[in-house]
Formats: C-alpha cells, structure tokens, sequence
C-alpha cells in the first residue's frame, strides 16, 4: 500500500508541473482567462478523481490534455443545449399573462349564486352540469322522478343566470 501512496504523490506532483501548460491550452482554447483557470481546476479534479485509469510510464501531459479537451467540449455541448432549451421555452410561452381578475370575480360570482340556491336545485345542479349524469341517473341517486329532475334542473339553472344578471334568451330555455 505504501507503494501506491508514492506512486500517488509522484503523479500528483507530476500534474502539478503541467499546470502551467493546462492553463496555456485552456486560455487558447476559452480565450477567458477565468473560465480558463475553472477548466484547469475541473480537469485536475477529473484526474484525481480518476487517477487509477492513468498508466505510470505514459505520456501524463497527453492524458491530462485530453481530460480538459473533453471538459471543454462537454460544456461547449452544455451550454448550446442550454441555449436551445432556452429558445424553445422563449418560442413556446408568452411573453406576459393575460389577466386573470375578471376570470376570479366571475367564478366567486357563481359560487355565491350557486351557495344562494336551495339545496334540492344545487343536488340536481351539481349531478347533472358538474358530475355529468345523465337525467335518469341523477333521478336514480336522488330517488326522485326524471320529470322531478328536468323540472329542478330548469329552475336551477333560471336562478343561477337571475343571480349573476345573465339575460335569459329564447334559445336557452
């Protein structure tokens, strides 16, 4: 194990000696000098982290050089994905939102007209607009007559447009 421990501190030592190369090839390859010292520290990092893939007897400088290559270029890859994402979220929702107000004070409107109902319109109302029942299911649930139901519903609804001042048009009765 000692030995290993030597080995260890030769080639950390060793990469420490091509620092100053590492930052030459990162300047060149970034043309910014703070990315550049980022990428250095990213690919030493890669190197220590994976030290037991590198071969003793190898070119060090070679190894390390490629390590900071693909770290370059995975955040080159990063980064136009990042953009596309971002241009795909730019292109597909809206700059700004319409307001939704109005849409609050009309839906508190109706709940206080349909909260005003009886309790035997808003069990007809509720079963057959909300839940989507049939007219002869809702009669079934609510052990009364389909006629019972067609005549509640009617009434329902006729006190639910009187309370929020919806004109009642030939076509709707």
């Amino acid at each position: 194990m000692p030995e290993n421990r030597d080995a260890t501190a030769e080639t950390i030592a060793a990469m420490k000696a091509e620092i100053p190369r590492l930052r030459r090839f990162a300047r060149y390859m970034t043309r910014d000098a703070d990315y550049s010292d980022d990428l250095v520290q990213e690919c030493l990092a890669r190197a220590i982290a994976n030290i037991g893939s590198w071969q003793p007897g190898t070119n060090l400088r070679a190894w390390l050089f490629v390590i900071l290559k693909n770290a370059f270029r995975n955040d080159k890859r990063r980064a136009q994905h990042d953009i596309a994402y971002r241009n795909g979220l730019e292109r597909d929702t809206p700059l700004y939102c319409a307001p939704q107000q109005h849409n609050l004070l009309v839906l508190s409107e109706v709940q206080n007209a349909v909260l005003q109902l009886s309790e035997d319109h808003r069990e007809v109302l509720m079963l057959i607009a909300v839940e989507g029942l049939r007219y002869e299911e809702a009669a079934s649930v609510l052990n009364i007559s389909v006629g019972t139901v067609k005549s509640r519903l009617s009434r329902a609804r006729t006190a639910l447009r009187a309370a929020i001042d919806i004109p009642v048009s030939e076509h709707q009765e």
